[in-house]
C-alpha cells in the first residue's frame, strides 16, 4: 500500500517550474517523488529569501559544462548576475541545500553495502585504495561513504560532475604522513548529519581562501512537513530530515 506524502504534493508541485514538475513525475516510488520535491522546494524557498522574489519567480537552468561547453554544467539561477551559487543533494534518508557567495559543492550519501564498496574501490585515487585496506572491514562502508561524498561535492563544485574520472583526485582522509595533498585551490570538509551520523555523510566543498565564519557552517534542520506546505522554514529538531548549509 502506498502511502501519501506528508504534505499537500499539489502545492509543493505549484511552487516548481516545468521541468522540476516533469522530474519528478518520473520517478516510480513515491518516497523519491517526495524526497526530489521536498530539497527543490527548500532550495527555491531559500534563493527566494536570497533574492527578495517569489519562490516561483526563481528562474533555474544550467551553466555550460566545464569538460565540453554544452547545456549540462552546474545549476544556476538564470538574469541573476554573479549569484548566489548554490547546491543540493538528496539520498533516503538526507537532503541538503547550500548556497554562497562562492561557486560550491555539497553531496549527502546513505552508507552502502560492502559489495558495493569492494565494488567501487578500484575507481578511487590510488593512495584512497591504500588507505581503504588499512580500515577494518566492518567500518570500511561508512569511511567509504564519507569518501565519497567528498569526491561529489569537490566535482560538483569544480562543475565536471562525475564525468571527471575518480582516480584524478585525492580526496581522502590524508594520512599517513606524506599522502598526497587534496586538490589545491579547494577546501573539502565532511559535514555532520544529525541523527543519521552512522548512516550517512555529507561533504562541502568550497573554493580555497573562502571566508569562514567562527561556526564554520550554519546548519538548519527542516522539517520535511514544512517544506512540503511552502508556508515557511522552521528548525524543527523533532523532525530531522532536510538540513541547509548557509556558507
Amino acid at each position: 500500500m502506498r502511502r501519501p506524502p506528508p504534505w499537500d504534493e499539489a502545492l509543493s508541485l505549484s511552487l516548481l517550474d516545468a521541468d522540476e514538475r516533469r522530474r519528478a513525475r518520473s520517478f516510480r516510488r513515491p518516497a523519491d517523488r517526495s524526497r526530489y520535491v521536498a530539497t527543490h522546494v527548500a532550495l527555491r524557498l531559500l534563493l527566494a529569501e536570497h533574492l527578495g522574489c517569489h519562490p516561483v519567480d526563481v528562474l533555474l537552468g544550467r551553466a555550460p559544462c566545464a569538460r565540453c561547453g554544452g547545456p549540462h554544467g552546474r545549476p544556476v539561477l538564470l538574469g541573476s548576475g554573479a549569484g548566489p551559487h548554490f547546491s543540493l543533494s538528496h539520498c533516503p534518508g538526507l537532503s541538503l541545500v547550500a548556497i554562497g557567495a562562492v561557486p560550491l559543492g555539497v553531496d549527502a550519501e546513505r552508507t552502502p553495502g560492502r559489495r558495493t564498496v569492494e565494488s567501487c574501490l578500484e575507481r578511487l585515487h590510488p593512495q584512497e585504495r591504500r588507505e581503504a585496506t588499512a580500515v577494518p572491514e566492518r567500518v570500511r562502508p561508512l569511511w567509504f561513504c564519507r569518501l565519497w561524498a567528498r569526491k561529489e561535492a569537490y566535482l560538483k563544485g569544480l562543475g565536471t560532475g562525475l564525468a571527471r574520472a575518480l582516480d584524478r583526485d585525492y580526496l581522502g582522509d590524508g594520512e599517513p604522513l606524506g599522502s598526497p595533498r587534496r586538490p589545491p585551490g579547494w577546501t573539502v570538509r565532511n559535514l555532520p548529519c544529525g541523527p543519521a551520523h552512522t548512516t550517512h555523510a555529507a561533504a562541502l566543498a568550497v573554493p580555497e581562501g573562502t571566508p569562514v565564519p567562527a561556526a564554520p557552517y550554519e546548519l538548519n534542520w527542516v522539517s520535511r512537513t514544512d517544506v512540503g506546505t511552502a508556508d515557511r522554514l522552521r528548525a524543527d529538531d523533532r523532525r530531522v530530515d532536510i538540513p541547509t548549509v548557509r556558507h
